[in-house]
């Protein structure tokens, strides 16, 4: 069981993540060791088992959905905020940045290939990643149907599902390549998508009288 932390204590205990973030982005989830990972941070062994009883793996763990957090964070405010067509595409420019920035290595996918199967919670981190990237983006569609910008017709759900898991292909291809071709075109497409699908016209007013 974690142990429970003082403010002060989950401070310290953030640091380390973020350190070891940091170490784990510049080696490797493979290459980083906890003396790699003490020295960056200035942290004692005992206080690193302290915060981390179940020693790489659980630390691993803690980075991993740190790092989940800033695949989302990144994308703020737009991710938060589709309700407009400008602010969708303001979105997309987001995202390509953020893996443009991120190049070939993908931090997190490194950690969880790292991780046990068996370590509780890390199937959990990249599950619970891509429900929330995908309620913000349905929550999206959802208020441009309100608007009637997009048909009240439109699977917001599904469409956002479609969405994401072109993001995520563009993203392997990334990967595999160093391109952003199909990352650009996956967004670009699901967003076209989106505004080609017939929309209601407003109710016709009723004359008074």
């Amino acid at each position: 069981m974690a142990p429970r932390l003082t403010a002060k204590g989950a401070a310290t205990r953030q640091r380390i993540v973020e350190g070891a973030a940091q170490e784990i982005r510049e080696r490797g989830a493979m290459e980083a060791t906890l003396d790699d990972i003490r020295a960056r941070t200035s942290t004692s062994k005992s206080q690193l088992f302290h915060y981390f009883p179940g020693g790489k793996e659980e630390l691993l763990l803690a980075v991993a959905r740190h790092e989940a957090d800033r695949v989302l964070s990144d994308q703020q405010p737009h991710l938060g905020a589709l309700t407009s067509w400008q602010a969708w595409y303001a979105w997309r420019d987001a995202v390509v940045d953020r893996y443009r920035r991120q190049g070939q290595q993908c931090p997190l996918g490194s950690l969880v290939s790292r991780l046990s199967p068996a370590t509780p919670g890390a199937q959990a981190v990249t599950q619970e990643l891509l429900a929330t990237w995908q309620a913000q983006i349905t929550s999206g569609i959802r208020a441009m149907q309100e608007q009637r910008e997009i048909s009240p017709e439109l699977d917001a759900d599904r469409a956002a599902a479609a969405l994401l898991a072109g993001i995520q292909g563009g993203v392997s291809i990334l990967m595999s390549t160093g391109s952003l071709t199909h990352l650009e075109a996956a967004l670009d497409l699901g967003i076209e998508r989106l505004l080609a699908a017939p929309r209601r016209p407003p109710a016709p007013e009723v004359p008074e009288g």
